[in-house]
């Protein structure tokens, strides 16, 4: 080392500090890849991708190559050091070269490669996986004698490296994922997205038209009075019955009876004729299951029966789509019949208005994981049939009872929820 030039010593510290960088940030660009972007890169053939697949498929032995090559050329730098100290100050220049060497290995070839690293990860790892993949190749023996060595000390502590990591997200995970995604993915899309996701969270039961509110048709009706009803019907679908719906009879397609209704001779054989076997539902059935029953059985309608087979309500393939892409129809006119704006901000609602809908149209928060209707929920919570004029505040919104009738709340008014800055004034007046 004596004959080596002072200049060729530095320029050797500098390619050796320059490898160290490499080894530093090719460490913290492969193991900082987006798993699943690097998968999508793979399916499109993406060369970079895929050597950098093949090098994380046994992650022990690229660590394993990285740290032998880092650790190599931070020791030679260091050897180097420390003759280029004794020359220019003799042995009390070593301890001055030591500190020197390891402020500029930590400025220059950790923090500095490694946070490049991990902001542009692929640029770092797709380039250090042309030179990694034959130095593997060349060095695999010394690799190999390294990792049985560690993997040896690991499983004596219980660590087993023959068990795959779940890289798999859980839906929790995935909904995190879609929250994040920014301006990659549209609100109206996210919203989309999230509601698939809970699907598994609702079901039938939640969103079924409830059984006073099937409109069918009674064959114990007059015939004139039914062919009015079918003609005049707004549903596609209609549940066909003798005196109660419990016993239903089977499902009318409307286009199957249309042409139909044009002759003379329609009569109850020729409506029984075109009716389909109905299609029970049990009320428990998730959301997600019930979707995948509809496409199985090629059915669009079902009734929702409890556990003593009693028809509970109805539910359609298009309530189970509006619970995924929102209402067809959310001006709140539609909702006339249940929900009425008053001059004071405060609104009307009907007693049978079901609360998921509330919550939906006019963006509420009234908990909708007991009772399904505002009636029910007041009931629920007040332990009995209330009288007219009687408040609670539930979740913060408070709740008169207008109007009972028999053994339920018939129409009750909401104000909307007030917020703490907004109470705060209030409560000062």
């Amino acid at each position: 080392m004596n004959e080596i030039p002072l200049g060729v010593l530095f320029v050797i510290l500098f390619l050796l500090l320059m490898l160290s960088a490499f080894f530093s940030s090719s460490e913290t660009g492969l193991m900082s890849l987006n798993r699943y972007r690097l998968r999508h890169l793979v399916k499109n053939k993406h060369k970079g991708a895929m050597r950098a697949t093949r090098l994380l498929e046994r992650p022990d032995r690229l660590i394993g190559l990285i740290l032998l090559g880092n650790n190599f050329v931070n020791v030679l730098a260091s050897s180097i050091t420390t003759i280029i100290a004794l020359r220019l100050g003799g042995e009390t220049a070593i301890a001055i070269g030591a500190g020197l060497l390891t402020f500029v290995i930590l400025i220059f070839s950790e923090v500095a490669p490694k946070t490049v690293a991990a902001l542009y990860p692929e640029k770092i790892a797709f380039t250090a996986s042309l030179v990694y993949v034959p130095l593997l190749k060349l060095l695999y023996p010394l690799v190999w004698v390294v990792n049985v060595i560690a993997n040896s000390l690991l499983k004596i502590i219980g660590i087993q490296l023959d068990k795959n990591s779940n890289e798999n997200l859980s839906t929790e995970e995935l909904r995190t994922v879609v929250n994040e995604a920014g301006a990659l993915i549209p609100k109206r899309h996210q919203k989309m997205l999230l509601s698939i996701l809970d699907l598994e969270k609702v079901t039938v039961e939640d969103i079924m038209v409830p059984r006073n509110e099937i409109f069918g048709i009674d064959l114990d009706d007059n015939w004139a009075d039914i062919v009015e009803a079918l003609k005049h019907s707004v549903h596609t679908r209609l549940p066909v019955y003798k005196e109660d719906i419990d016993r239903v009879e089977g499902i009318v397609h409307m286009r199957n009876i249309m042409h139909l209704l044009a002759h003379d001779d329609f009569n109850r054989e020729a409506l029984l004729a075109e009716m389909r076997d109905p299609y029970f539902i049990p009320e428990a059935t998730p959301l997600n299951t019930q979707l995948l029953n509809f496409q199985r059985h090629e059915r669009r309608i079902g009734l929702v029966v409890d556990e003593y087979g009693d028809i509970q309500g109805m539910v359609t393939l298009e309530d189970i789509l509006e619970e995924i892409v929102g209402e067809f129809t959310t001006d709140i006119a539609t909702f006339s019949k249940d929900i009425h704006p008053q001059d004071d901000g405060s609104f009307l609602v009907d007693g049978g208005a079901n609360i998921r809908d509330l919550n939906r149209l006019m963006h509420w928060a009234l908990p909708s994981k007991g009772p399904k209707t505002l009636n029910g929920l007041l009931t629920d919570a007040l332990e009995s049939i209330p009288e007219p004029g009687t408040s609670i505040k539930i979740e913060g919104y408070p709740i008169e009872i207008v109007q009972t009738q028999g053994n339920m709340v018939k129409t009750a008014r909401i104000l909307p929820k007030l917020k703490k800055k907004q109470e705060a004034l209030n409560y000062e007046v």
